[in-house]
This record gives structure tokens, sequence and C-alpha cells, in this order.
């Protein structure tokens, strides 16, 4: 059909017969509802094998409980890959008839299911579209959606937190890629939030790791391709969007409970030149009273970015480590995934292929190597030639670990292990408190492999997703599809069908070897992500800009990972390429000062950017915004924890506290820490005010202590560059502390309590505390839980 519109609708769209499969034995029970489906058009020379459609499938609707169903369509005859990352179920479906929030109808001719709320008669999928197919390495299904706000489907940067319905399609393929619009990023999040017109929400989750892209239609209306497996559907019902995290996340884990020593300011680069340079920062952050908890790593610590070793220009290291700890601080270093195979001596690398941990050619016992970062061994690299003729000269080939195996488990934590120990020599013994794993995507310089690779079909199946460089198939900055690994079971899977879940695999690992080194909670930060990643992890939104237009981005991407249940979540403040400007940097300290995980991070070559890089000016700046921060740190701690144990989120987008009113829906500028603190930045140059919405709620400013005297209306909020607005919503009790340089110090300050009665002179709130690092302090029962009620 033409585009007559000028809307962006595609030249030309679906236009084909009615839905091939027919749909028999249709049961419904009180537990759910099968069907079989049979392919109905009988001539295969109009399909490639890979894209015949399989002759006949099965559906199964399960309701697993009251605001919970799966809908899963699969090949009975063969077995297929299935997901292997586990999910939380009941062992039997505690639904009931009366209780379900939801009635679901199987249609036929053409083949749909249909879901509708219960209570209002809204539908909230319906898939009875002609567009269904199900072949071996295609597989399409399409539903209309019961409103155009949907917000979630990552990791993907785009311009607002509601997604646009215009006719775009997003690919979903984890890789290496920096963010920008429209390409596909490090992780792979196939769960998005509806809200219905009347403003119940609910969440879908697709359970599947291939390749894969999504097509959102004006209709409204969705289409899911991907490349294999199978469709294996999750449907909660909320109806509040804040139930629906609540629900997503006990079906997938809930988010890890970070170490109260992560909640403080965090610095980072890549680049330094070695470990006086880090000594140096330290001393001037502490000379500028600037509260900081963290101090990292990045691959400069190693010998020539070989993991697990040190470098001869970071011998310091651990001495430095060490004084900093004593000092109340603690010490993060980076990882990657990637193990040099071309060194003469690399324990790494040797106890790896005595363990048989790195992923193979299929059929072969040769290891599919390319290259990442390690240089070659005696090899003086010239940064001044361009980047390919560095790679092809100057680094190893390297081997990737299956971290799916028990025996790669093993290898992995000993070689950490060492890192922290050194046996050799304990003078070299690097005493981290987390791990950074960077790479995992996993990320290579080169496509495929070293000679590129073996299967065309896998590269370049028969249909490739929407993804960035889509021309180089699915291999760009990444392995060869054929990779064989296996499942801790034993049974062989290919690359192409795991490669999303990559960076979710070594995240577990990663964890308990850091807290059975360590005998502390600890955190882990990953790069790429998966549904459940966030039970073992934070996530840090990747290698960002010194620009202006990425301060919003960080917004949106962490209401994002709140939905996707991953808390501990925010953006490099000031930008990773590039060289920061001061206005830009300043704003940015003042909203990353409330990111779960507020870190300063920048890029090798450009210039330094942390609070002690600029003047005096600066450093007040920074240390005003961060002492705000540590004075709220006893109430951050609180909303981590109910993430922790309830799955509720911790930056919150204004629609999940008020989502009655629907100009929230549209509002990704500003954000909640929980349901009590507002947080409106200024997000543009030269700006000393922000045009800020205040919801229907009594709002006190958090300065002066004032109700404020509006509400459910935008207004212009003086913002010099000093200041960053904060509000307090009525009906809410904040326990808050006094500041101090690290959180060491802080959490031995005095306690007190701010209290924001609502209209009916109400307030309540809470507080957990525990030592704030023990293992598992609130499953063992070692901890204060108290509420407060004014």
């Amino acid at each position: 059909q033409e585009d007559t519109s000028n809307l962006g609708v595609p030249y030309c769209h679906y236009d084909g017969p009615d839905n091939a499969y027919s749909v028999a034995d249709v049961k419904y029970t009180s537990s759910g509802v099968t069907a079989n489906l049979t392919f109905n058009k009988s001539n295969p020379k109009d399909y490639e094998k890979s894209t015949l459609p399989i002759s006949t499938l099965r559906l199964e609707v399960k309701y697993h409980n009251n605001h919970m169903l799966q809908f899963k369509i699969y090949d009975y005859a063969n077995e297929r890959y299935e997901v292997p990352v586990p999910l939380n179920l009941p062992k039997s479906p505690e639904s009931t008839v009366e209780n379900r929030l939801y009635d679901v109808t199987v249609q036929n001719t053409p083949f749909g299911i249909q879901v509708r709320r219960r209570s209002t008669g809204t539908v909230i999928w319906d898939s009875q579209l002609p567009t269904f197919t199900f072949s071996d390495m295609f597989i399409q299904i399409s539903t209309r959606l019961a409103s155009p706000y949907l917000y979630g489907f990552g990791e993907t940067e785009h311009t607002m937190f509601r997604r646009d319905m215009n006719w775009h399609t997003w690919g979903m393929f984890a890789r290496d890629q920096p963010p920008g619009y429209k390409l596909n990023s490090y992780g792979f999040q196939p769960f998005y939030m509806g809200l219905e017109e009347d403003g119940n929400a609910h969440g879908v989750l697709l359970l599947n790791s291939n390749a894969m892209d999504v097509t959102f239609q004006p209709t409204p209306a969705l289409t899911y391709r991907t490349t294999g497996g199978i469709l294996d559907f999750y449907m909660v019902l909320g109806p509040t969007p804040e139930l629906v995290v609540q629900e997503y996340t006990a079906l997938v884990g809930r988010p890890v409970m970070p170490p109260y020593w992560a909640l403080g300011f965090q610095l980072c680069r890549y680049g330094y030149e070695n470990d006086t340079e880090i000594a140096k920062l330290v001393e001037a952050m502490k000379a500028a009273r600037i509260p900081y908890d963290v101090q990292y790593a990045d691959i400069d610590y190693m010998e020539r970015q070989l993991d697990f070793t040190l470098s001869p220009r970071f011998t310091g290291l651990p001495a430095l480590i060490n004084k900093i700890r004593e000092e109340g601080m603690r010490f993060i270093l980076i990882l990657d995934p990637a193990i040099s195979g071309n060194e003469t001596d690399y324990p790494a690398f040797t106890r790896g292929l005595e363990k048989d941990v790195f992923i193979k050619w299929p059929n072969t016992n040769d290891i599919i190597f390319a290259k990442v970062w390690p240089d070659l061994p005696n090899v003086e690299v010239n940064d001044t030639l361009d980047w390919e003729t560095q790679v092809e000269l100057y680094r190893a080939y390297v081997a990737f670990p299956d971290f799916f195996r028990n025996s790669t488990t093993e290898w992995w934590t000993r070689e950490i292990t060492e890192v922290y120990t050194n046996p050799q020599n304990a003078s070299k013994s690097l005493k981290f408190d987390g791990l950074w794993i960077d790479m995992n995507e996993p990320a290579s310089f080169v496509n495929g492999a070293v000679g590129g690779c073996r299967n065309q079909q896998l590269k370049f199946p028969p249909y490739v997703p929407q993804l960035g460089s889509r021309s180089e198939g699915l291999v760009f900055k990444t392995l060869c599809m054929e990779g064989q690994q296996y499942l801790p079971d034993g049974s062989p899977v290919s690359h192409y069908d795991v490669h999303n879940l990559y960076g979710w695999a070594q995240t577990k690992p990663t964890l308990d070897a850091l807290r059975n080194i360590t005998k502390e909670r600890g955190i882990v930060v990953t790069r790429s992500t998966y549904p459940s990643s966030g039970k073992w992890s934070g996530h840090w939104l990747g290698d960002n800009t010194a620009a202006w237009n990425q301060l919003d981005k960080s917004i949106i991407g962490m209401m994002e990972f709140s939905l996707f249940g991953i808390s501990y979540t925010g953006a490099d403040i000031c930008g990773f390429f590039g060289d920061s400007e001061y206005e830009l940097c300043a704003r940015w300290m003042e909203l990353g000062a409330f990111y779960p995980y507020s870190r300063n991070h920048n890029g090798k070559g450009a210039k330094r950017q942390d609070p002690v890089a600029w003047n005096s000016t600066f450093e007040d700046i920074s240390r005003n915004v961060l002492n705000i921060r540590y004075t709220l740190l006893p109430y951050l701690y609180t909303l981590m924890y109910e993430a922790n144990a309830h799955g509720s989120t911790v930056v919150r987008p204004l629609l999940h506290e008020f989502v009655e009113d629907k100009r929230t829906w549209e509002i990704y500028r500003q954000f909640l820490w929980g349901p009590a603190l507002l947080i409106s930045p200024v997000l543009e140059q030269g700006s000393v005010a922000v045009n800020a919405y205040l919801p229907n709620a009594r709002w006190y400013d958090y300065y002066t202590g004032e109700c404020i005297g509006f509400r459910g209306q935008f207004r212009n909020l003086p913002s010099p560059l000093e200041h960053i607005n904060l509000h307090i919503r009525g009906g809410y009790i904040l326990a808050q502390q006094s500041p101090a340089n690290t959180t060491f110090y802080s959490r031995k300050n005095p306690l007190a309590l701010t209290v924001a009665l609502n209209d009916s002179q109400l307030a309540e709130g809470q507080l957990y505390w525990d030592d704030g690092v023990r293992i598992d302090a609130y499953e063992d029962g070692v901890y204060l839980l108290t509420s407060f009620t004014a």
C-alpha cells in the first residue's frame, strides 16, 4: 500500500491470505487451555526448508495464579531449543475460577489467543491476526494492544519513556554497541508494560533468547519476529504499574540487595596512567571533603589488558587498595571474559584448556579464536594507526569461556580467587570489594572469528532482524553463531540460540565467587543483561557520550531497567566518550547524585571530569549535592530493601504513583525515588529554571520544608547552576542521617526523620537497617525494620 500519510507507514505491508494454521482439540479446564494447531497450506515449494512452517504445533495456556498466566506454542513432535533460564512458577496452579483477573479464549480462522481483563472487559492481548507463522528459523506473531501506551523492550536508546507506536521496528540482540538511536545495544530484555485506557496495567514477557525484533504499529499493535526457539509468553495483570513490576520480579527474581557502601559515590576512568594517579585523586577528593566511597581500576591495571594480571605501572595498587579500605573506602576491579591464547606462560588460559572451558567449533576440538583487548606480547602498540590496523597487528587471539558449564564456574572462581589472595606473592594480592564485568555480549573486535565463520546460514538466517550493522548478519563484533556451548546438564546448544544469555550466564558465577572470597555481600555490575540478571547484579547504561541529549536518555534508561527488575542502575556521570564541559558536568553531577548507581566515569583520551578536576565552585556543587544523597541514603537503602524483598521500583516513573493522571504517562524528564522524593533536574544547556510537573499531592520543598502550595500542574521552578529541585510528598516519613566523607563514617552519625504530612495531617514511613555487608541479612533475620506513623 502506498505511503500517502507522511507518517512513516511502510510502503508495503502484510496483505496475505488468512493464517495457515487451523485449531483442533481445544480443551478448557480450570487450570488452562490446550489445543493442537495444524498447518494446512500444502505446497512446500513455496518455502526454504528453514522457513517451511512446522506442520503441527501445540498450544498450552496455564493459569499459574490469579494475576499471572503463561501461553506457550511449540513443536511437540520435535524437541526445539528452549531458554534455560529458571523462573519462579508455582508447582501447581494457584488460580481459582472466581478470583482470576483474566479470561482466555482460543480462536480459529485465523488462529489467535485472546486475553481479557475480567473486571473491565478490556482485551489486553489479541493475536487473531493473519501474520502468525512458526518455522525452524523464523517465527512471527502479532497482537492488537489495549492502548498505544507501551513501555519497555531493551536495550536500545530512544527518545521517550513511552514507546512511539508509529511504524517503528526495534531489533534486540546483545552487542558491544554504545547507546545510539535504534541501535541494538548490550542487553536483551523482551518485556513490556502496557497501560490500558482506564489506567490498569499489565506486563508481558516473551521468554525467547534468539535474535529478535518488534514492530510497533499505530493500530495499536505489536509484531514479534524471532529467529529460533519457541513462543513462551508470560503475562502479569497488575492491575497497577507498581504491581506489574512486583509480579514480574516475583517471576524472574527480585533485584539484588546491594551493600550499603555501594550506594555511595564512585569514581572511575579508563586511562589512568598508574597507581600514583589514582592515589593523588583519592587524596584530592578527601582534601575537598567530597563524599566518595568507591574507586575503580579499569583495564589499565592489567598487564597488556590480560585478565588476572597486574601491570608493572600498577605495582603500588595492592598497597593503595589496602590503604583506602583502612580509611573506610572500597575498591572495584574490572574483568572481561576474553582470555588470551597467545601467551607463553598464562595460567588462566592453561587451566582453562585443562578444564575445557572455551567455546569451540562444532564437532571439533578447536577453539574459536577472536580478538578483543589483550595486546600481543613483546609488541609496542602504535596508537596513531587506525583501529582496524591496530586490531590486526597488535591484538592477541582470544578464547571465550562457556559460562553455562560447571567446569567453567570452577575455573572462573579459581582465577578470581588468585587475584584476591595471590598465593605466589601475597603483596600483589588485590583486595577488591566488587567486580565489574564488561564486554560480555560477548564483544569481539573482529566479526565472528579470526579467519571468519564457517556456517553462513547461522550468520545470515533467512530473516535477519532489524539490527544495527544488519549487513554483517548476526556476527558483527561478536562470536560465530555456530560456536558449540553446553548447558549445565551437558546438552549441546549453539551460540546462535544462547548468544543473548552470555552476560547472564557469567553474572551469577561472578557474584558467587565474589561472596565466597570476601565473605561479604559485595556488588557485581554487568554490561550485558537478560531477564533475571537483576537477581545478581546492577547495570550501568554503557559507553555514553558527554552530550546534553544523554541526560534525559539516562532517566529513560533507569526507568526501563526498573521495569526489567534491575534497580541498581545509572549512567556514566558527565559522559564516557568525549570531553565533558563545565556546565554539562555540573548538571550531570546533580542528576547523577540521584542515580541508584552513582558513578562518574570517562574514557581514555578524554580530559578529566571528576569533581576535583575543575575548580572550587564545581567542588562546592559536587559536595553539596552528594551530601544530600548521603543524607538520604537510609531512605534509598530502605527502597533497595523493598525492591529486594517485594519487587518494588526504586527509580520510579511518576505514572507508577499517579496513574489516574494521564499527564504522568508521558513524563520522563523527572523521576521519583520510591513514592516520596521527586527529582526535577535541569537537562538543557543554559537553563536556570526547570519546567516541572507536580502531581496531585501535597509537596514540600526539600531545602526549605515549605509546602509549595500548588499541585497537578507544570511550573517553571528556579534552578540556578548550583541547584537541583527536590520535593518531598506529603504523607511520607523519610529516614535520614548526617553525611560524612564515606558511608563507613556516615553510618556512625545520628539518624533523623523528615515528616511530611499530607492533607489529612498524616504520614508514614519505614527504615530498613542492617550491618550493610552481611550476605542474606534479610533472609537470616539479622536486621531492623521499623515503621513510623504521624
